[in-house]
C-alpha cells in the first residue's frame, strides 16, 4: 500500500497544488488514545508569489496524521473541533503566520465521548500525556 498526501489551497478562486508527499500506507492500527506523526508542509501560495521577500512572508501550511482510539469522541486541534472519525484517523491541516515556528503544530487534544479531555499533544511534543502516564507508570 501507498499513502499520498496533496496540500491544496483555495487561491484566486480555485484549489490550487502547494505540495505534498508519498510514502508507504501503514493500513489500520490499533492506537490507545491519541497517535500524531508524518507531519509536514508547504508555503501558502497567498504570498510566495509577492516578490520582494515572498518566502518570509508567506504563511505556512502543515499537516500530519492523527489516530484516535475507540474511546475518543472527538479532537480539538487548535480552536477546531473534528468529531473521531469511523475509521479512527484523519489528516489535520493547519495554517501558521509567517513568523511563527513553522515547524510546530497546534495543540491536539483527544476528547472522550463524555466531554472528558483523555490526552493532549503539544507543539512539540512526540508523546502524549496518556502515554507518558502509561510509560511513568511502568517505569
Amino acid at each position: 500500500m501507498r499513502e499520498h498526501t496533496m496540500l491544496l489551497e483555495w487561491y484566486e478562486e480555485q484549489w490550487r497544488y502547494v505540495g505534498g508527499g508519498s510514502g508507504s500506507g501503514d493500513g489500520p492500527v490499533h492506537v490507545d488514545v491519541l497517535d500524531v506523526h508524518d507531519g509536514g508542509g508547504a508555503l501558502s501560495l497567498t504570498r510566495r508569489l509577492d516578490l520582494p521577500g515572498s518566502l518570509t512572508a508567506a504563511p505556512w501550511i502543515g499537516c500530519a496524521k492523527v489516530r484516535v482510539g475507540r474511546d475518543v469522541g472527538h479532537v480539538l486541534i487548535g480552536a477546531r473541533r473534528i468529531e473521531a472519525p469511523e475509521q479512527r484517523g484523519l489528516i489535520a491541516v493547519w495554517t501558521s503566520p509567517p513568523h511563527i515556528n513553522r515547524g510546530a503544530r497546534p495543540v491536539i487534544v483527544a476528547v472522550g465521548r463524555d466531554g472528558a479531555e483523555l490526552s493532549r499533544l503539544g507543539p512539540h511534543d512526540s508523546l502524549d500525556t496518556a502515554t507518558w502516564a502509561r510509560w511513568r507508570e511502568e517505569v
